[in-house]
């Protein structure tokens, strides 16, 4: 069975940095297209950002486009989000998610497993 376990969340002032991890167990992650989500109180789930199996192509929404960045470890099993310069818009309970396919997507629905999430807020 796999199992997702992302870390790394925080209190933060506006304009620090944190990273996020997320370890996949019961099967290796380079068998995955991967995802980060978030969810603020009150919205639906968004994209954030997504990593093909290789890890040779990335996508982002514009929101946080040129201040997080996606990577994957395959060899550690881990997938990290680098978020430098964060925003209060950007406090929220962040998701990763794991999708049995070649290609990447940024719809939620399309990937078939999740974490439980990490608390990331920001106050400014």
């Amino acid at each position: 069975q796999v199992q997702l376990v992302e870390s790394g969340g925080g209190l933060v002032q506006a304009g620090d940095s944190l990273r996020l991890s997320c370890i996949i167990s019961g099967r290796t992650l380079s068998m995955y297209a991967m995802g980060w989500f978030r969810q603020a109180p009150g919205k639906e789930r968004e994209f954030v950002a997504d990593i093909s199996r290789s890890g040779s192509r990335t996508y982002y929404a514009d929101s946080v486009k040129g201040r997080f960045t996606i990577s994957r470890d395959n060899a550690k099993n881990t997938l990290y989000l680098q978020m430098n310069s964060l925003k209060r818009e950007d406090t929220a309970l962040y998701y990763c998610a794991a999708r049995w396919a070649i290609a990447t997507t940024t719809s939620a629905g399309e990937y078939d497993y999740w974490g439980q999430g990490t608390q990331v807020t920001v106050s400014s």
